[in-house]
């Protein structure tokens, strides 16, 4: 009996974990066919429950959508820059080639066989005087060389010229050597104002001494005519006026401006030792002062200064008590004469300038009267060996060259402050248009 109910009893146990099981079953079942339900519901959802963790809350998941659909839109910018740029560069090579394939246009230049062109060396010449040199010797019809290291010169000065079959322009220091076949030789290489030739004065005594040297050692070699650009700087504060080619000058040899006036000096000595030993043919100018279009504006000449402060409404600066006399011709004036004393056989130095003499306070009154506005007359204090007298004596150009000034003193001056002032709306258009363009964020 005993062993029976131990039977039934294990039957029943056996009996409820059988029943027990085939609850969880089903119970299990119907849990798993309604999650798959849930699941088929929609594509998108089940894309998004696989996307994003039960963690994540919906603000991380809408910050990172926002940020993929930023970095699509990046994407597709930088691919649209990329082509913008092929386009551009494909612009840029059909302009290249019309203007290589379309001729320039340049002044109308003189045809001279082979005869009579001559190749002509102008050290100096993208500056003030040697440009507008550069521009008569083209015309003529030479083939002109320009070496110019462009401390002072500026390449806008012969930009006109560049790419003519007849020109040449060459980046070089005359300090150091040149070997080049030539004719003549125009030497104006060197600094010419006070605040541009005392900046360095080693340098510009280099340039005078050593510079000089390679020239004339150029000239030796190619067996070439060289005029030297001389000043009347060599005369120094004159104690002779006006003052003729004998006079040997008043020159203080220490001073701010010895750099530049002993610098000349000692080329005019090296031209005449190289003239009397090696029979090189010499020709020197003494250059007065000269004013005209291409002047440098910041060169702290008396031209340049007035027309500057007179255009801008300033206060005109007259350095003393204005009474210090100067002579003023214009470009053109210069450029005929040193030509005409290249073509010459006369061999002593020759002053190019303008003997008609006026103070320094007339100059500025004039300057005011034909620019305008504003602007006051006043005087400043002396600049250190400032020459109180210059005036030339131009009695060997008359006779040797027949050579004078032509052009008015009021006819340069017009040019010249039209010429400055345009070059004063061009620096400032250039400098309202760089301001345009680094200022806007």
């Amino acid at each position: 009996m005993t062993a029976t109910k131990k039977r039934l009893k294990i039957v029943a146990a056996a009996s409820l974990v059988l029943l027990l099981l085939v609850y969880l079953y089903r119970a299990v079942s119907v849990s798993v066919g309604g999650g798959m339900s849930s699941i088929s519901l929609s594509a998108g959802e089940a894309e998004v429950q696989a996307r994003w963790p039960p963690t994540e809350s919906p603000l991380q998941r809408s910050l990172q959508l926002a940020y993929e659909e930023q970095s699509a839109l990046i994407r597709e910018q930088k691919a649209e820059l990329q082509r913008t740029r092929e386009q551009l560069a494909e612009l840029e090579d059909q302009i290249r080639s019309l203007q290589s394939s379309t001729p320039r246009k340049y002044p109308k230049v003189k045809y001279l066989n082979y005869k009579n062109r001559k190749r002509i060396l102008i050290t100096g010449g993208a500056g003030f005087v040697g440009s507008h040199l550069v521009d008569d010797l083209m015309v003529q019809g030479h083939e002109v060389i320009v070496v110019d290291n462009f401390f002072t010169g500026r390449k806008r000065n012969v930009e006109h010229w560049l790419g003519h079959e007849n020109f040449e322009l060459i980046h070089h220091d005359i300090v150091n050597p040149l070997f080049i076949e030539i004719d003549e030789i125009y030497h104006l290489a060197s600094p010419a104002s006070p605040p541009h030739y005392m900046y360095n004065p080693v340098k510009t005594i280099k340039t005078n001494t050593m510079g000089t040297i390679n020239v004339l050692g150029l000239a030796k070699r190619v067996m070439a005519k060289v005029l030297i650009a001389s000043t009347s700087e060599v005369y120094g504060d004159p104690t002779v006026h006006p003052q003729p080619e004998t006079y040997w000058g008043h020159v203080n040899p220490i001073g701010p401006r010895a750099c530049y006036d002993e610098g000349k000096r000692v080329s005019e000595t090296l031209s005449y030792a190289y003239a009397k030993q090696e029979k090189v043919q010499v020709r020197v100018a003494r250059i007065f002062n000269t004013y005209g279009p291409r002047m440098h504006m910041n060169d702290g000449r008396v031209v340049s200064n007035f027309i500057l402060q007179a255009l801008r409404n300033e206060t005109i600066t007259v350095y003393g008590n204005g009474k210090q006399t100067r002579s003023f011709q214009y470009v053109s004036d210069l450029v005929d004469g040193m030509i005409a004393l290249m073509g010459s056989n006369y061999t002593q130095p020759v002053n190019l300038g303008n003997p008609v003499e006026q103070t320094i306070g007339e100059f500025a009154e004039i300057i005011k009267q034909l620019v305008g506005g504003p602007s006051v007359i006043k005087q400043t204090k002396a600049v250190e060996d400032d020459p109180q007298r210059r005036k030339p004596d131009i009695t060997r150009a008359r006779e040797h060259l027949h050579w004078e000034p032509k052009v008015p003193l009021e006819t340069g001056l017009q040019r010249t402050i039209s010429y400055f002032r345009n070059e004063l709306a061009r620096s400032d258009r250039f400098q309202e248009n760089s301001n345009k363009y680094f200022d806007t964020p």
